[in-house]
């Protein structure tokens, strides 16, 4: 059974994601969630002491569900773990993620780091482990310079490049992930088809890290609640 302080602070996310995407986040106060919630804005303080802390939270939500929602991919579908499927399926399902969207473009650079150092060394563990694991079993080109951040900047780019100009907003969401997955795909794999051995050793390594980075997620939520009770 659920902590009802744990409920609380749910319900305090629920309500700061709401106002979030009506109004953005530099307009949002602590006021406006309390409000919306029907308790003090002294309660709210209770579970964190400051907004940017309570957004973090509700940022470290959306990113366990999303890397759920990945996890869940891979386990259905091994291959699905190739870098033109994981990065372009990443695509899609940030952007189906309204809040995701709202906050990594409204203050990228605080919500890109989770607010978090042990979380963000986490993340950077996963990405190198990611990065080694398939150079190991040959389902990364060996040959692409600095391929860290080639990888990294090719996917920003689809993910920002769009907010730059109004040229391409005619472009479906499913058509913009398709291309990215065929630039990854054309880059940065070799060609010809994967060892099927080499995916499903590389699934079972790399689901057992992102599950681990979903635990991080969870724990990170409520890492700043004075009010936490185990149970």
């Amino acid at each position: 059974m659920s902590h009802p302080n744990r409920e609380r602070a749910d319900r305090i996310l629920d309500a700061a994601g709401e106002l979030l995407l009506r109004m953005g986040y530099r307009k949002v106060a602590i006021d406006d969630i309390a409000r919306a919630v029907g308790i003090g804005k002294g309660t709210v303080y209770l579970h964190w002491r400051n907004k940017e802390l309570l957004f973090q939270a509700l940022m470290l939500r959306e990113s366990a569900d999303l890397t759920d929602e990945i996890l869940s991919a891979i386990k259905a579908d091994p291959a699905m773990i190739l870098p033109h499927r994981m990065i372009s399926a990443s695509f899609l399902t940030t952007h189906r993620r309204p809040l995701v969207m709202a906050m990594l473009r409204g203050n990228a650079e605080m919500f890109g780091s989770m607010g978090d150092l042990a979380l963000r060394k986490q993340q950077d563990q996963l990405r190198a482990q990611f990065e080694e694991t398939m150079l190991r079993h040959g389902l990364v080109r060996t040959d692409v310079p600095n391929l860290s951040f080639a990888l990294n900047a090719t996917s920003v780019g689809f993910y920002f490049g769009g907010t730059i100009s109004d040229e391409f907003d005619d472009i479906p969401l499913e058509a913009r992930a398709e291309a990215l997955a065929h630039v990854i795909r054309a880059a940065f794999e070799p060609p010809g088809e994967p060892d099927p051995a080499a995916v499903r050793e590389v699934a079972a390594e790399l689901s057992s890290t992102l599950e681990e980075l979903v635990s991080g997620y969870r724990n990170g939520i409520y890492a700043h609640d004075p009010t936490r009770a185990s149970g």
